[in-house]
């Protein structure tokens, strides 16, 4: 179970450490500075770009807080596990098959082809509301087995870790709508879309491992 711990500190360290240096890296002073004398203008980051990546920190870094509670919180001796959902791992392969859409339209939109633009997101959409729906569905399933909030810590941690979880699926939502809506005009917000479900997609999977893998010594669900 340390070694788990240890395992998801680290990836979860990566990922903000990775994050924090594409924000850095960002040194507007120093480009004024080179503005006088440089002959052709430099190319900048744009602004929205870099707020993404601020917000992915933070995002990182409030899932490592809840990871850091949840190992603190596994130290009593009352954890009691709840059975696994089988539909877990198909959520998991239909999040992953959003990442790869989306992916797939950022290549689309670098080419100028609208039409596989459009097909790239109405897909990467939904994908993304199935794996909405499915999560959902396990819910559903949980609460009718009698597995509510308040039935145990390992219970409302399924409840509070896949909920934060799907309310920033649901944010990038609103993302991909206005950037469906740009098609024409802006391929950057497809590629910040893009970014975004990357990093939806490893969070997930850090997630899926707390949640679901007996390997790591950590499980919040066990096989039913």
């Amino acid at each position: 179970m340390t070694i788990g711990l240890v395992v998801l500190s680290l990836l979860m360290a990566v990922i903000v450490g990775w994050l924090m240096r594409q924000t850095l890296n960002v040194q507007p002073w120093q480009a004024q500075a080179a503005l006088p004398v440089a002959a052709e203008p430099i190319a900048a980051r744009p602004a929205t770009k870099t707020a993404l990546w601020v917000f992915l920190a933070v995002a990182t870094s409030l899932f490592a807080l809840f990871v850091s509670a949840y190992a603190m919180r596994l130290s009593f001796g009352d954890w009691a596990p709840l059975p696994r959902p089988p539909l877990l791992m198909v959520n998991t392969v239909v999040l992953a098959a959003a990442s790869v859409a989306m992916q797939w339209t950022v290549l689309a939109a670098r080419r100028g082809n609208q039409r596989r633009v459009l097909q790239g997101l109405l897909a990467s959409g939904a994908l993304t509301l199935a794996f909405l729906a499915g999560q959902l569905v396990v819910w559903r399933q949980l609460h009718g087995a009698g597995y509510v909030v308040a039935s145990s810590a390992a219970t409302g941690f399924f409840y509070l870790l896949t909920a934060v979880h799907g309310a920033h699926v649901l944010g990038g939502l609103v993302a991909w709508a206005r950037a469906a809506l740009r098609v024409p005009r802006s391929t950057l917000a497809i590629e910040l879309c893009a970014t975004y479900w990357h990093f939806l997609f490893v969070i997930w999977i850090v997630l899926y491992l707390l949640i679901a893998s007996n390997d790591f010594g950590l499980a919040i669900c066990t096989t039913p």
